[in-house]
């Protein structure tokens, strides 16, 4: 059989655009299809210009496939919509397998709105090798656990995959085939996916899974790959990365863990090891994970700097006990004001969020969160309100509730979704009146600047000569892409104290600076134009 992986595109765009998360499930998937000896080819649809429809016209064009694969790491509605309807009219009909979270979240709503041939349900890797052989061989599918058709006009869906448990035994993600290559050589200083990139002109990033799911139960999170908690060997994690190295000459390294580890003592494994690996090819690069506030202390945080890692991101959510308790994250306000002091303290770049908005909040709550922020936090932090991704118990909690009235409609609309009130205290006179409040925050105490300097390299890169507002270092941000130089505005982090930092042109300040008073004509200016692009596709 002649298989094709479609990567959607995660920009609302007809154009080239390589600023994008890679997406290592379905790089697993490409990997383990090429292992079970099957013919594979890769359609990058970031890397092409024109709508969706047109590229994958003219792909099956050129070659018959047998079974075409697709999935994303988000929800993505209308980009999987479009792949697949460009392939089930396309002649040749090939079969259609559709896997990720926009599946597994909301199974059968999504393949009734969708109609795949096949889902594949949670971890894929087992799944998708058996299903093809069933495709191949004309046998029985449901004896292939974790997948979903239809028989007879009946929708079927196996009994659960379990879990894989040694994820040793997985082949590396398959980078080459979706041109991965072509993506490092376009990395950009500000990349807005990554700010890891923030601390090198010329960022080559390698993303890298060093264990699966998340030992928490958050009610705003849900985790496709399931619930149990699993880990790759350090030696396993550090073959990969010493082929990385060889192949790909990186210099960053970004650990897409949801928690890298909740072992110290494996952390400690990891640093010792990876100091090893770049003395070995004398890396010049950093790396960066995402780590629990819960055991942090000053120790941890020296032995990261020493092996490399520049950057930690944490989640955060609140500092009221009331909301963290109603979030079931295991966590203190204690333990996340020390959490930030001290990578303030060590010069540790910090990400995280403050969200507001939980079932459990009230007024008195989400102004806990918001002074804190204003006294300690010197705009480092961002805040925002939840989100109820579908598959995720807060979700679940505004269906039942009658909040999310229509499912398939809040799941086509989740991109441009105004957040709504779904606490059970709060008035939406008071929401907004928060909303507001944040807004102002976020201008008043977020620092940003304008450049000193910008000079033109080539097409829209630009070197940006800037002054850090903390620590008053001298910096040029080589290879900035900027569209517009009368309105742009980057989120960036000093090279010197890793501290973030706005640059931005006046303009862009100004508009920031007003957006509280025009934040009502702005939402319906953007809910506009993604509908536009939506359809443009």
């Amino acid at each position: 059989m002649k298989i094709l992986i479609v990567i959607p595109r995660y920009n609302l765009t007809t154009k080239v655009n390589y600023n994008y998360l890679f997406p290592l499930g379905l790089a697993y998937i490409s990997s383990v299809i090429k292992k079970a000896g099957y013919d594979v080819n890769c359609l990058n649809l970031n890397h092409l210009n024109g709508p969706i429809e047109g590229i994958i016209v003219s792909c099956l064009n050129k070659k018959k496939y047998d079974v075409i694969c697709t999935g994303h790491i988000g929800i993505g509605y209308h980009v999987i919509k479009k792949i697949i309807d460009s392939v089930r009219n396309h002649v040749t009909k090939p079969k259609i397998i559709l896997g990720g979270a926009i599946i597994t979240s909301e199974p059968k709503l999504i393949f009734e709105s969708l109609l795949p041939d096949y889902a594949v349900l949670g971890e894929g890797e087992i799944t998708i090798v058996e299903l093809l052989e069933c495709i191949e061989r004309n046998k029985d599918f449901n004896k292939v656990k974790g997948i979903m058709f239809k028989d007879n006009n009946s929708l079927i869906i196996t009994p659960e995959r379990e879990p894989i448990q040694n994820l040793d035994s997985l082949p590396f993600p398959d980078f080459e085939g979706f041109g991965f290559s072509k993506q490092l050589e376009n990395m950009v200083t500000n990349d807005p996916w990554s700010n890891s990139n923030n601390l090198l002109d010329f960022p080559r990033t390698y993303p890298i899974l060093c264990s699966r799911c998340c030992p928490f139960s958050c009610t705003f999170c849900y985790h496709p790959l399931g619930k149990q908690y699993r880990k790759r060997s350090i030696k396993n994690v550090m073959k990969e990365l010493e082929l990385a190295i060889k192949k790909y000459n990186i210099n960053i390294i970004v650990i897409f863990d949801d928690l890298f580890s909740a072992d110290k003592n494996r952390l400690y494994e990891f640093c010792k090891e990876i100091k090893k690996l770049f003395k070995k090819y004398n890396f010049r690069g950093f790396w960066s994970c995402q780590l629990s506030v819960h055991n942090i202390d000053r120790e941890m945080l020296t032995t990261l700097k020493d092996a490399g890692c520049s950057i930690i991101s944490f989640g955060f959510e609140s500092m009221s006990p009331v909301v963290l308790k109603s979030m079931k994250k295991p966590i203190t306000p204690e333990q996340i004001d020390n959490a930030i002091r001290l990578c303030m303290e060590e010069n540790m770049s910090i990400q995280g969020n403050f969200i507001f908005g939980d079932i459990a909040e009230t007024t008195r709550t989400a102004y806990e969160t918001l002074n804190y922020w204003k006294i300690h936090c010197k705009g480092q932090i961002s805040m925002d309100f939840i989100q109820p991704y579908p598959g995720s118990e807060i979700y679940n909690y505004c269906v039942k509730k009658g909040i999310i009235k229509d499912k398939l409609e809040f799941i086509k609309n989740i991109e441009i979704q105004n957040f709504f009130n779904m606490t059970e205290k709060m008035s939406n006179k008071e929401i907004e009146k928060l909303k507001s409040d944040i807004l102002a925050a976020l201008v008043k105490y977020r620092r940003s600047i304008f450049p000193i300097s910008i000079k033109k390299m080539e097409g829209n890169k630009y070197e940006v000569k800037i002054k850090c507002p903390y620590c008053k270092e001298i910096i040029n941000y080589r290879n900035f892409y900027i569209k517009n130089k009368i309105f742009f505005g980057s989120f960036m982090t000093c090279r010197k104290c890793k501290m973030r930092f706005g640059i931005s042109s006046p303009l862009k300040r100004l508009v920031y600076s007003l957006y509280h008073l025009v934040q009502p004509f702005t939402r319906s200016y953007v809910r506009i134009r993604n509908n536009f692009k939506k359809k443009s596709l």
